[in-house]
């Protein structure tokens, strides 16, 4: 878990392009297979709701104390 500012603000990019690179490469990967052409676009999409989702889980969230 990050402790400083510094290190939060570098988990938090690492979160958008984790989301980014997977779900955008599931989506290439399916749009190759399925032969479409909109997945990648979708998983990319799908890939920053996730990243956000986490981010909002670990930084923002109040947790119970």
């Amino acid at each position: 878990m990050a402790t400083t500012d510094d290190g939060a603000f570098w988990t938090i990019i690492a979160y958008l392009i984790a989301g980014l690179g997977f779900w955008g490469g599931m989506g290439f990967l399916a749009d190759h297979f399925l032969k479409t052409n909109f997945l990648t676009v979708l998983g990319m999409f799908l890939g920053m709701a996730t990243g956000l989702y986490l981010i909002w889980i670990r930084f923002i969230k109040e947790s119970p104390k």
